[in-house]
């Protein structure tokens, strides 16, 4: 005997519990799915009879064999939310289909069976007609974030924003670089009917705005990274009170002639090429004194110091009988010197010497002492030997630094070691 709550095909009585079709016009008439697709006819029920679906909750769409155990029931119910809520809006779908599906579910469902699977295949076509082409990438398109995203807002003061017409919130000023660039685009529109010649001059219009825009927010970014604004304001001159010591003349002006690399170049690059550049002037110089050591037949640091000693015994030897030669002939000149001249070891002085201690009103015995305690300590650090001096008292940093810078340009010291 049959079970009572099982339905049966009244055509071939295959079980139909699950999923079977209702006849509409004829009572009692419910048929199995590949019944009714061959147009089955029994007693007054005609093929063209309408029909309803009777489904019993547990019938898949798919098959045993898809994933989840989706029944027909939840489909009805997933396209039935994807047309009120929309693509995307998957937890309100969920919702819709039931507390048993989590969104995830849901989405993963939609997109492997109607977009991926063979109904999407078969209703979706390969070359979709007048898609948009999206230019958000950040690649640098032409809508790319990297060209759009501001900076952080500048840490200035009010009084110093409206000085600048700076509006921080939108890290834009009131006066931009190229302020009428934006009228290359105000009055453009797109037409369906435009010919081949306009479309590619609104495109022209367009890139050229573009290219302004790029070029705004390069401006903007060097004055960011090379901390300009503050100079604008006159910040600069804490700063250069603070300057790390130790830079010369020659390095500033160096840096001055190489101002317009600026532009191309980060902050963080630019110093670390300043510095290269400093290093590779350092090793040159190196380089040369260690050639001349050659070439004078030294081949040990050790014997450069008794060559150093030796030479610059050399040198004051020319200069004294330079200048016995030439005292009967600059009597005239000797009157220039009236205030040292009678002092202790004003004979042992060159000319240039001469002019050193009379300008800087130093006797000739303290400042050779001063020049022969410098020469020993240069000696020692070219050998390698910790030197301890101690200048005298007497000597303040403004005597010192020219005496150095005397003897620098003198050759007495290496310029490095000044």
């Amino acid at each position: 005997m049959a079970d009572l709550g099982k339905k049966y095909c009244v055509n071939c009585l295959a079980d139909v519990t699950n999923l079977r079709l209702r006849c509409t016009d004829c009572p009692d008439i419910e048929l199995c799915p590949e019944c009714f697709s061959a147009g089955a006819e029994i007693g007054n029920h005609r093929r063209w009879h309408g029909y309803q679906q009777v489904d019993g909750g547990r019938f898949s769409l798919w098959g045993p064999e898809a994933e989840g155990g989706w029944t027909s029931r939840e489909e009805q119910s997933l396209l039935d939310a994807i047309e009120q809520y929309g693509f995307g809006n998957w937890e309100d779908m969920a919702a819709h289909v039931g507390a048993s599906r989590t969104p995830q579910e849901v989405m993963e469902h939609y997109v492997t069976m109607y977009i991926h699977g063979n109904l999407g295949k078969a209703c979706i076509p390969d070359n979709i007609p007048n898609r948009v082409t999206d230019h958000t990438c950040p690649s640098g398109g032409p809508l790319s974030p990297s060209l759009t995203t501001p900076l952080p807002p500048l840490d200035i003061s009010l009084a110093e924003q409206q000085q600048l017409g700076y509006m921080p919130l939108r890290d834009d000023y009131e006066i931009e670089y190229d302020q009428d660039a934006e009228k290359l685009i105000s009055g453009l529109s797109v037409n369906y009917d435009d010919e081949d010649v306009e479309i590619e001059m609104k495109r022209a219009h367009v890139d050229m705005y573009v290219r302004k825009l790029r070029e705004r927010q390069r401006r903007k970014n060097i004055a960011r990274d090379y901390n300009l604004v503050p100079v604008f304001l006159g910040r600069d001159k804490k700063d250069k009170e603070k300057e790390k010591p130790g830079i010369t003349k020659e390095e500033k002006e160096q840096r001055i002639r190489l101002r317009g690399l600026c532009q191309f170049m980060a902050h963080r690059e630019f110093e670390d090429f300043f510095e290269n550049i400093h290093k590779e002037r350092v090793l040159r110089a190196k380089v040369r004194e260690l050639q001349r050591y050659r070439r004078n037949g030294i081949t040990r640091l050790e014997e450069s110091a008794e060559y150093e000693a030796a030479r610059h015994k050399r040198e004051k030897r020319k200069e004294n009988k330079s200048v016995v030669t030439s005292k009967r002939g600059k009597e005239g000149k000797d009157g220039e010197f009236a205030a040292i001249e009678n002092l202790t070891g004003f004979e042992l002085l060159s000319d240039r010497e001469k002019v050193l201690c009379n300008s800087l009103n130093l006797s000739p015995a303290r400042y050779l002492t001063v020049k022969t305690i410098i020469i020993k300590d240069h000696l020692q650090k070219r050998q390698g030997i910790p030197a301890k001096s101690r200048l005298p008292s007497y000597l303040d940093k403004v005597l010192k630094k020219r005496i150095l810078t005397f003897l620098t340009e003198s050759g007495w010291i290496s310029r490095d070691a000044s």
